[in-house]
């Protein structure tokens, strides 16, 4: 599996979610929707999910084995913490301004 591309869209809030990133594998496989979050154990990211249930959430998309989970998420920060570092007006351009429920991420 190969990470081709990943877009960062920094979140202008003071709450835990840091950003949403998009990646694609392999140039013709997008995941939308994963979240930097900035946990109590650190930072980590969460794939995109559902809500289920009552307050409840299942992933729709995610790695199944430890190793792919440590090689997109150590992708993902590298290339959120250049976005970072860059003052770049498309990084700033694609802020993301919606709510996020904090309670419902947990490390």
């Amino acid at each position: 599996m190969n990470i081709t591309d990943v877009r960062v869209r920094k979140i202008n809030t003071e709450g835990k979610m840091k950003a949403v990133v998009s990646i694609t594998i392999d140039d013709c496989f997008v995941v939308h929707d994963i979240k930097i979050i900035e946990g109590n154990n650190g930072r980590f990211i969460a794939m995109p999910s559902r809500k289920v249930g009552e307050g409840d959430f299942r992933d729709i998309a995610h790695p199944i084995q430890s190793e792919t989970r440590q090689h997109l998420q150590d992708i993902i920060f590298e290339a959120y913490e250049e976005s970072a570092q860059q003052d770049q007006p498309d990084f700033m351009n694609d802020t993301v301004q919606e709510p996020f429920d904090d309670d419902n991420y947990q490390n």
